[in-house]
């Protein structure tokens, strides 16, 4: 008999006084109103118990997993100070804190979700990528211009970064009112950090000579016996790290614009604490970057006169940046001028132009034409 022309529980109560009745077995009356045997003995159950006849919810009476009140409190309070914090992000700085009884990774990032703080294009965003890191601190720095932007005065500012590529530590962050001096920052950050062994940047002609020559920076780099190296022009990927760092950096420290420089560099140095102290990285472990760094034995130095290996040809480039020798003439640099640089004779008919230990020209000896002006260490 199916139940149409009466409720569920009309038909459940029927069931039961049919039963206590006696009208028929519990077998047939089950057949009767289409129910298992299981079904039937746990209505009866629940009418001598005197309990009601409804669905009861599945849900249990405690969920002792569920997220305390307070704790989830926490949680969307750091990301309301950090909107670019993840769930794994901001678990494991509450953890550092003290907090107790919070729940996974995972559980954090869904009580963000619910609570709507996922903006779904920034999180489209974060797609995965392919990672190089140098095996070491020091062995090679990053370093960039942030862009730019005008401050509420008026003045236009420019941030230079620059991190260190295995750590991620964040070396330094200065403001500045234009994009064409590096080398006084360099050499504040060389005096607290010491050398690193290679500074990688992009070709902006702050950084890089190109076909243009070496640059002033390329050259002082290599005074301290450091590499000079650029990423490929137009491919930002080679400088994965810093521009996920500028990233970083302009959704927590630039979600307002500074009224000045004073307060730009206050500010800036403010949030370079905080990435390097207490904001944990996803590729340290979780580690934050201060954890992991440490400063270079190479010490800042004065730069001294180079001294060549014996029987080695040196010409001396004029002071327009031209080296000439036999049919060659090739510009260098201005920044080179009345400076020594040896010729030597290669492999595979090449004539390296050396500055120091540095290859900083490849020239075809047959044709006399320049080959390339990659920078290498011999």
């Amino acid at each position: 008999m199916p139940w149409e022309t009466k409720t569920v529980m009309e038909q459940r109560e029927q069931f039961v006084n049919e039963v206590m009745a006696r009208k028929s077995t519990v077998t047939a009356l089950c057949l009767k109103y289409g129910i298992s045997r299981k079904t039937g003995y746990k209505w009866l159950k629940r009418a001598a118990e005197g309990l009601p006849l409804c669905d009861q919810s599945r849900r249990p009476n405690r969920q002792p997993s569920k997220t305390a009140e307070e704790i989830e409190a926490k949680i969307v309070e750091m990301r309301l100070s950090c909107r670019a914090w993840g769930g794994r992000k901001i678990r494991s700085v509450l953890e550092a804190d003290g907090v107790e009884g919070l729940p996974s990774d995972k559980t954090c990032s869904n009580i963000i979700k619910r609570n709507g703080l996922v903006d779904p294009e920034e999180s489209a965003k974060h797609t995965a990528c392919q990672r190089f890191e140098k095996e070491y601190c020091n062995e090679m720095w990053q370093s960039d211009f942030k862009g730019d932007f005008l401050l509420g005065n008026g003045v236009r500012c420019y941030p230079l970064t620059v991190l260190d590529d295995h750590a991620r530590y964040s070396l330094r962050i200065e403001p500045k009112d234009s994009a064409t001096d590096v080398k006084s920052s360099f050499i504040a950050v060389f005096r607290e950090y010491g050398l690193p062994n290679s500074v990688l940047s992009d070709n902006g002609s702050q950084f890089a000579g190109a076909h243009r020559g070496l640059s002033t920076f390329e050259r002082f780099l290599m005074d301290l016996d450091i590499l000079p190296i650029h990423g490929r022009p137009f491919h930002p990927q080679t400088q994965g790290k810093i521009e996920r760092f500028h990233r970083t950096f302009k959704q927590e420290a630039l979600r307002t614009i500074p009224s000045n420089m004073t307060e730009a560099t206050v500010r800036f140095e403010n949030w370079r604490r905080l990435y390097n102290e207490i904001r944990p990285h996803h590729a340290l472990g979780m580690k934050t970057p201060a954890s992991v760094y440490l400063p270079s034995t190479r010490e800042y130095y004065e730069p001294k006169p180079y001294v060549y290996g014996e029987g080695a040809k040196l010409f001396k480039v004029n002071s327009w940046g031209y080296l000439r020798f036999g049919s060659l003439r090739l510009f260098l640099s201005e920044s080179m001028a009345d400076t020594r640089v040896e010729v030597r004779f290669a492999e595979d008919e090449k004539i390296w132009i050396i500055y120091r230990n540095y290859i900083i020209a490849t020239v075809d000896a047959v044709e006399g034409k320049l080959l390339n002006r990659h920078i290498r260490r011999l």
